[in-house]
């Protein structure tokens, strides 16, 4: 530590911190522009210029390293001086156009010109003119105010991981611009914004729309990805007008990603549900609450007197509260009934009877900072995780080693050590490879389990499994992930157990990338069929009704013994089937040939074709709830705004179902109540939460044979329902119609050429997109997109698939 002065306080700051860093830490504030934490250092703005003694001028204290004995004097004449000497200089060019700025009223130029500034300028000549530049759809930008801080810059090589913007030019005729007609493509890049300390850019959805003093500030939680992000939600007159991060080092930092941030447009959509509505002789009639209740209470009770109980289904959504899964399970097994579930685009459930705990991200979000090796497994990390895969640039940056299993190799603007790129239907022998190679290495002596199934495998590729397995053996700690495109996968099972054992072998900590916000939320309140002892619900009185996962009851299983049964009513919350399903085909098949669909929902969307009854909920902004995230932490948040029309809070919605149908134990007043239910206050998440299968064992078979193979991922954009309405996001370059992705030697087998037109068949339906080639792609796989109004109606994500040439 070293002993310094600032202002006549003494303060002990570690060797190598700045000037900046002390007075931080004793709360003396430095005026600045270019310094910010998270970014590295430029000294370029000169505003944080102070007086050191025996200093010959004033010195940068964002840039000047403390000394032993250093004083500092930060309000001395000579460093008020050279800060409003500097100031002086920053306002010569800068407009004075505050009253129609958008940044006016939060402005860090602004706030230092009341204290620094002068009140007028001793120059005369001309102003410069700098041109405006084209970002995107969500940075909006006025350059000629830009004081050259090089946030930005810094935030796309540093952060984001890839150089969108740059400066060119020397003093006044610098500017910051991005590549020749390129725009920010990011999936981080709304964070310039709040970078910004002027009105140079600006966010392109909410210009002109209120001045910050308009709106009220109010904390939640990003439904989106399984982060859980800590949002302030600006409001006015009951509208979201904007969305901004909420600092928290141990979950997003100080960043957003942007579908977290520009996501809220959806909440305004025209497409919003905002009356109850019935389906009577094929026409649609809006009608009150009561109406709708109690037609959806008949038909539910005539088709469980019909059909019994165990043919009523409910599908509903990890974006939604864990206190509205909660009720959705719970009212279901009232009536008699277990076919609930959540996992709507996993194929394979056979772990499930396995199951020792809930599946979790094996590890804090913040202990990933500090892990020294990682694998992950099946997973389009920069665009399902943003601010996870930002994390781990970072912990590369200080030397961690990346290792990637994965039937794509998107660039993850991340130097990879090892990967694996292989088709799907290979992933499952390439893990028992560095199942192998770890077991070779470490010397160890396998169980029973594991015998017969090592020695089936030969090391084919025996340099990268080795290579992955002595990565996590010799870095500690490390860490192995799975991620979307796994759980997705038709032998997630398989990949799942062989992850735990290479975990166990080599020491590293095993865990799951949740998909959504209330992915392990979704676990804990029993929103499945098999809740054994892996809920809170288990301990209700409803624990031992069991029933079918969402794969049996959509039709979509490949387990026989089902053949069969099928659900005659389903209850949808917060769903869309032809986006949210594994196969979207059969799913909408499924539910149409049910008897009565009841659709809890935010939007209309295509309900009308499938529903029988269309239920208006309210989405997170207008109701409260809890989510547990990917890493078990319990997160609460308010409404902020009361709801759209008669849309009213799911749970609410729930309760009144089951009071209509004289089920016991549904007298919620409030949802704290329903909160106080499943986490009590001696409530300990950690208890339930774990990552291994039991007594689940299985063989290596051949790799099954595909003409071809899709590859089917999720785009970031139409990852749920509000998303998919965020006009803005739609409009980005992460948004275009999907292509039709395939290596060069499987066009050359099909004898198509990139950009011509194909049609794509899968099941009874096909569709026509564009093809494009991507060399990184295993032969004989296709990457389609699923969730996207294009392709909604193919079938499996990782199914056969058909190209035909047009």
């Amino acid at each position: 530590m070293v002993n310094i002065e600032i202002d006549g306080k003494q303060v002990s700051v570690p060797k190598g911190s700045t000037i900046m860093d002390g007075a931080k830490q004793i709360g003396v504030y430095i005026p600045h522009f270019c310094y910010h934490k998270k970014l590295s250092i430029a000294a370029n703005c000169r505003m944080c210029l102070v007086q050191v003694e025996k200093a010959p001028k004033p010195l940068p204290a964002c840039a000047t390293p403390v000394m032993d004995g250093m004083k500092v004097y930060t309000h001395s004449q000579q460093a008020v001086t050279a800060q409003k000497g500097v100031m002086e200089f920053l306002l010569i060019n800068h407009p004075l156009d505050c009253p129609i700025c958008d940044q006016g009223g939060e402005c860090q130029l602004q706030d230092l010109a009341v204290g620094y500034g002068a009140s007028g300028s001793r120059y005369t000549e001309a102003k410069r003119v700098v041109v405006n530049k084209n970002l995107g759809p969500l940075i909006s930008t006025d350059m000629t105010r830009c004081i050259h801080c090089t946030r930005c810059v810094r935030f796309g090589q540093e952060i984001a991981g890839i150089m969108e913007l740059g400066m060119v030019g020397r003093g006044e005729h610098s500017e910051i611009l991005s590549f020749v007609g390129k725009t920010v493509d990011s999936e981080l890049s709304g964070n310039v914004i709040d970078l910004c300390p002027v009105g140079a850019l600006v966010s392109k959805p909410f210009r002109y729309s209120a001045r910050t003093w308009e709106l009220s500030r109010r904390k939640s939680i990003s439904p989106h990805c399984g982060l859980g992000s800590n949002l302030v939600v600006q409001v006015k007159q009951n509208r979201v007008m904007r969305v901004l991060p909420r600092d928290n080092e141990t979950i997003n930092e100080c960043w957003l990603s942007d579908k977290d941030r520009f996501s809220y447009e959806g909440l305004n959509s025209e497409d919003r549900l905002t009356r109850p509505m019935i389906k009577r002789d094929g026409q649609w009639f809006e009608c009150e609450w009561h109406e709708a209740l109690e037609f959806t209470v008949n038909a539910l009770q005539a088709i469980k007197h019909k059909y019994g109980a165990k043919s009523i289904g409910a599908l509903g959504s990890a974006h939604s509260t864990s206190e509205e899964l909660y009720l959705l399970q719970k009212l279901l097994r009232a009536m008699g009934s277990g076919n609930i579930d959540h996992r709507l685009r996993q194929s394979d459930f056979r772990a499930d009877k396995h199951l020792q705990g809930i599946p979790w991200l094996g590890s804090s979000i913040a202990d990933m900072s500090q892990l020294k090796s990682v694998l992950i497994i099946g997973s389009t990390l920069r665009k399902d995780h943003p601010l996870i895969a930002q994390r781990l640039r970072q912990a590369v940056k200080h030397g961690m080693q990346l290792n990637i299993v994965n039937p794509i190799d998107d660039d993850l603007l991340i130097k990879v050590t090892n990967k694996a790129i292989v088709a799907p239907n290979a992933m499952v022998r390439v893990l028992a490879e560095i199942l192998k190679a770890a077991i070779e290495i470490k010397g160890i002596k396998q169980a029973d389990e594991l015998h017969k199934l090592i020695n089936s495998i030969n090391v084919s590729n025996t340099a990268n499994a080795f290579a992955i397995a002595s990565s996590l053996i010799e870095n500690v700690p490390a860490a192995i992930y799975l991620g979307n495109l796994s759980q997705h996968h038709p032998d997630y099972s398989k990949i799942n157990l062989l992850a735990g054992w290479i975990a166990q072998v080599t020491g590293a900590s095993f865990g799951v990338l949740g998909e959504a916000a209330n992915s392990v939320g979704a676990y804990l309140v029993g929103a499945i069929p098999e809740i054994n002892a892996l809920s809170i619900s288990a301990k209700s009185e409803y624990s031992e009704v069991s029933g079918l996962n969402a794969a049996q009851m959509l039709g979509f299983s490949a387990d026989a013994s089902l053949i069969g049964e099928k659900c005659q009513a389903f209850i949808l919350m917060n769903i869309e089937p032809e986006f949210d399903t594994y196969n979207s085909q059969q799913a909408l098949k499924t539910i149409k040939a049910s008897e009565f669909v009841v659709s809890m929902s935010v939007y209309k969307g295509n309900a009308a074709e499938y529903a029988d009854v269309l239920l208006p909920i309210a989405p997170f902004t207008e109701t409260s709830g809890t989510y547990v995230n990917t890493e078990g932490r319990v997160q609460s948040f308010n409404g902020v705004v009361p709801p759209l029309g008669e849309a009213r809070p799911a749970w609410k919605v729930l309760r009144v179902l089951a009071n209509l149908m004289a089920l016991d134990k549904f007298d919620y007043e409030t949802p704290e109540q329903i909160r106080t239910e499943i986490f009590p206050d001696e409530l300990e998440t950690g208890q339930y939460l774990n990552n291994t299968l039991k007594d689940f064992c299985f063989e290596i078979n051949g790799i099954e044979k595909h003409s071809l193979q899709r590859i089917g991922e999720v785009p970031i954009y139409q990852a749920d329902p509000v998303v998919r309405r965020a006009e803005s996001l739609q409009s980005t370059h992460d948004a275009l119609p999907p292509k039709v992705w395939m290596a060069e030697a499987t066009l050359k087998s099909l004898d198509i050429v990139a950009g011509a037109q194909v049609k794509i068949k899968q099941g009874d339906e096909s569709v026509q997109l564009e093809v494009a080639c991507d060399e990184k792609l295993p032969v004989s796989c296709v990457r389609v997109a699923c969730a996207h109004p294009k392709t909604v109606s193919l079938g499996a994500l990782f199914g056969e698939i058909l190209v035909e040439k047009l």
